[in-house]
């Protein structure tokens, strides 16, 4: 089981995490118990695809209820309560990288929720640490596998 990578999470995340425990303690162990069921009743299960399958998922929902209790018992709730001033765990934060034209807008999550497609970005990851502490107008330059990368901090809110 692999462990969570820190503890906070905004209330919506901590909302849906809990909503997703519950589907599989109650919904997929009940279907996969189902399909044991099934598969057992097949005959002789030492050759039984069907129910080495099963076993498998069984075993897969259950490492994911484990992983998921343990979140949700160590969780912190992000609670953003800075106005504008300075970036941290729940900030919204524009910045525009140098030398190019657009800006770029995220919302500064911890890991468990990070997702850059949905712009939430991990206070853990190199962009997000390098944001950290910093105030509308700040420069910074923090390394990236490519290389240094400098940034501009226009907006926090």
């Amino acid at each position: 089981m692999s462990e969570p990578r820190d503890s906070f999470l905004t209330q919506e995340k901590f909302e849906e995490l809990k909503k997703g425990l519950e589907h599989l303690k109650t919904v997929r162990r009940k279907e996969v118990a189902e399909s044991l069921e099934y598969a057992r009743s097949l005959g002789d299960i030492s050759e039984n695809a069907e129910y080495q399958e099963a076993r498998d998922m069984q075993a897969a929902i259950e490492e994911r209820i484990q992983y998921l209790e343990q979140v949700i018992k160590e969780a912190k709730i992000i609670a953003h309560t800075q106005k504008g001033d300075v970036v941290g765990l729940g900030s919204g934060v524009t910045i525009k990288k140098e030398k190019e034209e657009g800006s770029h807008t995220y919302t500064i999550v911890g890991s468990e929720e990070a997702n850059i497609h949905d712009h939430k970005l991990s206070y853990l990851s190199p962009l997000g640490e390098a944001l950290m502490g910093k105030a509308k107008g700040d420069t910074f330059t923090f390394e990236t596998p490519g290389g240094k990368q400098t940034y501009t901090v226009l907006k926090v809110v």
